[in-house]
């Protein structure tokens, strides 16, 4: 049962990897076997994010912002992908009142048009994993705030709350992995969200009042770590999953069940 998830010679392309859950994710795919194409803007970002891990072999770092022809062209230059992990975003607070035009046009850009670009450039890459018998996986990362609206008691000031335009961009993109999982699917490609919850990164761990405001909201009252989004990860991404496409996996401690 333990080799269910291996994912040996497999290729796997991940966006987002100098993240809080980008870089945990990149370790849970590298320790499947997969050589893993991982992605951020910034290549000492990436290095700092991943330590060791930056100089295996079967590890690609990229600088590529997802916004620009770079993303799709490195995509239509792999022979073969069995992974992609659309995972990119950004991190901004805001409100109704202090949101802006450009704030709305960024997250949906990195949160929904880079993932359709990149669906739609990884197509012959993934078409190739499913002629040499794979069964390719998509898998959107998507978050809890594209299911439901954030407590605005939580937040201390209204710059730092959890802002409209990221939880719309997020549904979107649940939108988006239903619609391609009918298009692809016949293809033989599979089009998966995870929908992770609470995983405070350190910087907001620092603040033990708004740690535990977050487990109060969960069912287990804890919040998440980043090894807790690896094994939802793997599932989907190996092909004994192969029945499973157009399905969000919730990983939030129960707090969307309320």
């Amino acid at each position: 049962m333990t080799d269910l998830f291996r994912l040996d010679d497999a290729t796997a392309v991940l966006t987002g990897a100098s993240g809080w859950l980008g870089a945990a994710m990149v370790d849970a795919l590298h320790d499947a076997g997969a050589t893993v194409h991982a992605l951020g803007r910034d290549t000492t970002r990436l290095r700092d994010a991943l330590g060791e891990l930056a100089d295996s072999p079967r590890v690609q770092l990229h600088a590529i912002d997802v916004t620009t022809n770079a993303w799709p062209a490195l995509l239509e230059s792999l022979p073969r992908i069995d992974v992609l992990v659309n995972n990119a975003h950004v991190g901004r607070g805001g409100s109704m009142r202090t949101a802006t035009d450009d704030n709305f046009d960024e997250a949906f850009e990195l949160a929904v048009k880079a993932a359709w670009r990149g669906m739609t450039a990884a197509r012959a890459g993934l078409a190739a994993s499913v002629a040499a018998g794979g069964s390719p996986a998509v898998i959107n990362v998507a978050s809890m705030y594209g299911l439901v609206a954030p407590d605005m008691t939580m937040y201390a000031t209204e710059e730092g709350r959890n802002p409209p335009f990221y939880g719309a961009a997020k549904a979107a993109l649940l939108q988006l992995s239903r619609y391609a999982a009918a298009e692809l699917g016949p293809e033989g490609i599979r089009v998966n969200a995870i929908t992770p919850g609470p995983f405070p990164a350190l910087a907001a761990q620092a603040n033990g009042e708004f740690v535990q405001a977050l487990k109060d909201h969960t069912l287990t009252g804890t919040v998440g770590a980043p090894e807790d989004i690896k094994t939802a990860l793997l599932f989907l991404a190996s092909p004994h999953s192969r029945f499973v496409t157009g399905a969000n996996i919730v990983v939030d401690g129960g707090w969307t069940a309320r």
